[in-house]
């Protein structure tokens, strides 16, 4: 596994490239590259931009070093001329999208990446690896904090993807609103809270439940959450009541009937006194699960493998396409894989309410501005330099209010259109 830098993250065939650009001189002309969407996944109404400023910092950085061109070099991948061409890679160009946080829809130019054409294609996987995981992860988040209705979720997915994958879907889903992460790397990477309750390991090491609920709080304290649902639910909750008091700060239930066991938990803890002791469910969540318990007496939740693997939607189908060479629109015919050509420049508009109406694209022009208009794109890098972007707070909020901006139905969790229309305006 490559444990340098993000340079062999990459694909062969961008190399292939270059090595014939650089052969035959086309290597240095300016070209635009676009990322975008042909479709939403199945089901989706929107997507959402996530995963822009890990990019960004992983392009600034993106160098070949010695040891990864000489293996260039001893497998037969490139030739001298390409090597020595690695060798002093420093992306030079402009890139520009979409804020994180921002939602999208098919055709929207999320990403627009300028500069000499073999600068900017080796730089096409690392672009859509990144967008592709971690956009996927954060539409899903969102669809899950939709459901939840205000009620906070946890993400605690680390132990169903690649360790490096967790700790971008961590960070992913609290763009999107999640509260915190069970990720400590998250935590310390990217400054999101972090919260962890226990397993059920940990009730089976001791002689009985008692016991280990003893064991938690002394640790702990009360303002600790007690796994209950390793023997007898109710006899755990009452057992975590005897040990920690009515003071107790929570209890998780993990598996069965959550809406039936939601409700009769929250009777049983009333009953005990434990009336401000929340009720914290997991197992298998996604937003379809969250929502169908939006009337029962659940404080919070907790989503792993849904919300890791993007919730049956892993990637965001995000393309990485030529529009332009030397200024002149350059446009794939292929039979349903056609581009519209040109560097694009996007807004959105709005009713005098905020409320958002359609997505206005142009090709090699600006869209006629309106009252109410949201101008989409935002540098990110000028010229090989790194520009100031929003911090994660900014992103989190900044995704709130594109939630709350477009029409009520495009926050249904069927099927549909998407929220709102993109009319693309091609080059005359």
């Amino acid at each position: 596994m490559n444990t340098s830098g993000p340079a062999l993250l990459t694909d062969h065939y961008e190399l292939t490239m270059i090595s014939a650009a650089l052969r035959d001189g086309t290597a240095e002309r300016p070209c635009v590259f676009e990322v975008f969407a042909r479709r939403l996944p199945t089901g989706r109404r929107y997507g959402v931009v996530a995963g822009t400023d890990r990019l960004i910092d992983m392009i600034a950085g993106f160098r070949f070093d010695p040891a990864e061109i000489d293996f260039l070099r001893s497998s037969g991948v490139v030739d001298q001329t390409t090597a020595d061409w690695l060798a002093n890679y420093r992306f030079t160009g402009d890139i520009d999208g979409y804020t994180e946080g921002e939602l999208f829809f098919p055709g929207s130019p999320i990403l627009t990446v300028s500069g000499k054409f073999a600068e900017c294609v080796v730089l096409e996987t690392l672009i859509l690896s990144v967008l592709n995981h971690d956009s996927a992860i954060a539409a899903a988040a969102a669809r899950m904090v939709t459901a939840a209705r205000g009620r906070p979720i946890i993400e605690m997915g680390s132990r169903r993807t690649h360790e490096q994958a967790a700790v971008a879907a961590a960070r992913a889903s609290y763009l999107a609103g999640f509260a915190s992460t069970s990720n400590l790397a998250a935590g310390r990477q990217f400054g999101i809270p972090t919260t962890g309750t226990s397993a059920h390991a940990f009730t089976l090491l001791h002689d009985d439940e008692p016991t280990a609920f003893g064991s938690q709080v002394a640790a702990l304290g009360k303002n600790t959450t007690l796994l209950v649902d390793t023997y007898d639910i109710s006899q755990g909750i009452r057992n975590a009541i005897a040990v920690a008091g009515p003071d107790l700060r929570a209890v998780r239930i993990d598996s069965g009937d959550l809406s039936v066991l939601a409700q009769q938990s929250r009777e049983l803890l009333d009953s005990l006194g434990a009336t401000e002791t929340k009720i914290i469910v997991s197992g298998d969540m996604d937003e379809y699960s969250i929502a169908t318990l939006a009337a029962e007496p659940v404080d919070m939740y907790g989503a792993g493998t849904a919300v890791v693997t993007g919730s049956g939607a892993p990637t965001a189908g995000l393309v990485y396409k030529l529009v332009e060479v030397a200024g002149r629109p350059v446009v794939k015919r292929s039979e349903n894989k056609a581009t519209v050509g040109g560097r694009k420049t996007a807004v959105r508009r709005h009713k005098p309410t905020g409320t958002a109406t359609e997505e206005i694209i142009v090709s090699q022009g600006v869209p006629d501005h309106q009252t109410n208009d949201r101008l989409l794109q935002r540098a990110f890098i000028v010229g090989g330099e790194p520009q100031t972007r929003p911090t994660l707070q900014e992103s989190r909020d900044h995704l709130r209010q594109c939630l709350i901006s477009i029409p009520w139905e495009g926050l249904k969790l069927s099927a549909g259109d998407p929220a709102i229309p993109v009319v693309i305006i091609p080059t005359a």
